[in-house]
């Protein structure tokens, strides 16, 4: 089980009692923000280095277009994910499990710290 499997099951558990219906949702939509910043965290890290080892290898018009295409294929691949049996797999595995009441604000100041980082680094390319 991965680190987003039990982050996406926190999210669900909290939202489970307060809004139900739209739970599995929320935690879905949570998990792939979360990966796009990651990737856009990651992405501008690598063009700084790259900026920096003087590499041209894309030009930044086709960069975007790389991203945007990541992003899409994120949130298909969690939705297909999260949608059918490996969210009921999961859900039988973390009742067995202890999880850490982790607070909701700090989930989602995740996502935000990782897009704050790429824009100070892409301020620094």
């Amino acid at each position: 089980m991965s680190i987003f499997d039990s982050l996406y099951y926190t999210v669900l558990k909290y939202y489970k009692g307060k809004k139900s219906k739209k739970a599995h949702q929320i935690a879905s939509y949570y998990i792939s923000i979360l990966q796009v910043a990651i990737l856009l965290l990651l992405g501008m890290f690598f063009a700084g280095f790259f900026s920096q080892m003087h590499v041209n290898t894309l030009s930044q018009d086709q960069v975007w277009v790389l991203f945007i295409m990541a992003i899409v294929f994120i949130f298909f691949k969690n939705w297909i994910q999260y949608a059918g049996k490996k969210r009921m797999v999961l859900n039988a595995k973390m009742i067995n499990k202890k999880s850490k009441n982790t607070p909701i604000c700090l989930l989602w100041l995740l996502p935000v710290a990782c897009i704050l980082l790429a824009v100070i680094l892409w301020q620094a390319v």
